[in-house]
This record gives C-alpha cells, sequence and structure tokens, in this order.
C-alpha cells in the first residue's frame, strides 16, 4: 500500500496545486491492485465494462448487478485510492429516490467511495439529494456515452458558442449541487480551460486537452488491450494484445507437440513411491 486512503477531499485539495489528479479505469481485483500500487489517485469501475469485457456495442445495457458485482471485485484489489463506481444508464435518470437507493448500493454492497453520473442540468437536482444522503458524487459532461446516441455519436462536443455556452452552465450547475469533480469528455482544449477555470471543484479530462486538473483514460486502451476501435485522444503506453496472442500461440503449439509441460514443468516423483511404480510393472 502506497501512502494514505484517498477521500474525496484529498481530491479536491489537488485542484490548482498543480499536481495532477491521474484516474484509471479496473474492472477486476487484479488489475485494481495494479494501479493502486502505481500510485493512481482514483480508481474507476467504469460502465465502459460492457464494452470492453461483455461484449456490448455500448455502455447502455450494462445494469446495476454488473456494475456490483465488479466494483466489489475491484474493492479486493484497492487499499489507497479513492473507488469510484460509475452509475448505470436509467439507475438515476428517472426519480431521485431510486437514485439515492441505487448509490447507496455501490457504497454498502461493493464498497465504493463514491459514484459517478453523466448528465447537466437536467440531473443536478437528482445530484444534490444524492449528495444530501451523504453520497460523494463525480460528474460527467461533453460526450456522454450512455446518451451519445441523442448527441449525434461519439462526437466532440461544445465546438459552438451555444453548446460551448451550454456546458460552462452545466459544469457550473453541478458544481452548485454538490459534485466534487467533473469529468470533462471530448471537449475542446480551450473551452476546458475555461470550465476549469470557472468552477472550485477538480476537472478531470479525456479528450480534453492539458489544461484540466487531471486525466482518465480506459485501462485497456492505453495499454493496448482492445482493439474494436481505439478513440483518437487514446496515447497507447504499450501493445499488450498482440503480446498476448504470442503468448497464447505459443502455448497452444508447444502443448499439441509435446514440448509443454516439460521435466521442469512437471512434479518428478521420487523415494519410495518411485521404487513401488517400478516394482509394480516388473
Amino acid at each position: 500500500m502506497i501512502g494514505k486512503k484517498r477521500t474525496v477531499r484529498d481530491i479536491i485539495d489537488q485542484k490548482g496545486t498543480g499536481d495532477k489528479i491521474v484516474m484509471l479505469t479496473a474492472y477486476d481485483a487484479s488489475f485494481g491492485r495494479l494501479l493502486d500500487r502505481s500510485g493512481v489517485e482514483i480508481v474507476l469501475v467504469g460502465d465502459s465494462l460492457g464494452m470492453v469485457l461483455l461484449g456490448y456495442e455500448s455502455t447502455v445495457p450494462v445494469t446495476m448487478e454488473e456494475m456490483l458485482h465488479h466494483c466489489r471485485a475491484v474493492k479486493h484489489g484497492v487499499e489507497r485510492a479513492l473507488l469510484v463506481g460509475d452509475m448505470p444508464f436509467l439507475s438515476y435518470q428517472v426519480d431521485k429516490r431510486e437514485a439515492i437507493a441505487n448509490a447507496g448500493r455501490f457504497l454498502k454492497e461493493a464498497g465504493c467511495d463514491a459514484v459517478k453520473v453523466e448528465g447537466g442540468l437536467e440531473i443536478c437536482e437528482t445530484v444534490a439529494a444524492m449528495v444530501r444522503a451523504g453520497i460523494p458524487v463525480m460528474g460527467h459532461i461533453g460526450l456522454t456515452p450512455q446518451t451519445a446516441g441523442a448527441l449525434g455519436g461519439y462526437k466532440v462536443q461544445g465546438k459552438d458558442g451555444e453548446s460551448a455556452r451550454r456546458l460552462l452552465a452545466e459544469a457550473k450547475g453541478l458544481a452548485e449541487a454538490g459534485v466534487f469533480a467533473l469529468v470533462l469528455e471530448c471537449i475542446p482544449d480551450k473551452l476546458a480551460g475555461a470550465i476549469t477555470a470557472s468552477i472550485a471543484i477538480p476537472t478531470i479530462g479525456i479528450g480534453a486537452g492539458v489544461q484540466c486538473d487531471g486525466q482518465v483514460l480506459v485501462s485497456h486502451d492505453l495499454l493496448g488491450m482492445f482493439e474494436k476501435f481505439v478513440p483518437s485522444f487514446v496515447k497507447r503506453y504499450a501493445d499488450l494484445a498482440p503480446q498476448i496472442a504470442g503468448g497464447i500461440n505459443a502455448f497452444r503449439d508447444e502443448v499439441k507437440s509435446g514440448v509443454y509441460p516439460d521435466a521442469e514443468h512437471s512434479f518428478v516423483m521420487q523415494g519410495e513411491v518411485a521404487d513401488l511404480l517400478k516394482q509394480d510393472k516388473g
């Protein structure tokens, strides 16, 4: 474990210090442990697991039970980082009471420290109700994958004056509603900078330029493990998919040819039992 457990207050206090916030996704205990030991400040169990792990075409089909299952798994690997669970589509949009109840499950049943929700002014009242109930909430504006269809697809948001003003208003509204941090996805860098300067809480960018207070990526994207498509804002720091395939192919070939397992990777019988087997053969 590296240092003390991160809290929401720690994340808020990083704003303006020059110490950029690092957030990455994890979907199981082993990945959570790797991120935690690497000093990542926020581990997000993203609903991106629907596409990365479950093979869905979007994040929309992801259920509460699927999210809670993976959050519980990641919790077993995370000791220091702030653990945030993504609330899936229609788990918080329908009704405030239902939103509070579902968000509470992330804390009570899955051990998360906070939840993340997508949306702007239309969810501010719900966010405020969740915060009043004692649930730390992270916001998410710009390109919101759960409603990407209504936005015209996976496109950069805030490129004209009207939409830029709307995003500024949404950021301020969510900050006033009580979110402790705000993800800005696929927003022009200057607009992201203006939003960052206009609110007292940290912004965490994904395809939103360097002026944000922190950055987040899907871990499978930056490690080159998800090949279906790669967003243009993703920088690959490793290319693991070919290495994984190479290892699997080598194992297959050695099993087929009888090379594996060899003596080094087998348990060799010795002593009285080995002598007994010799006698039986005799």
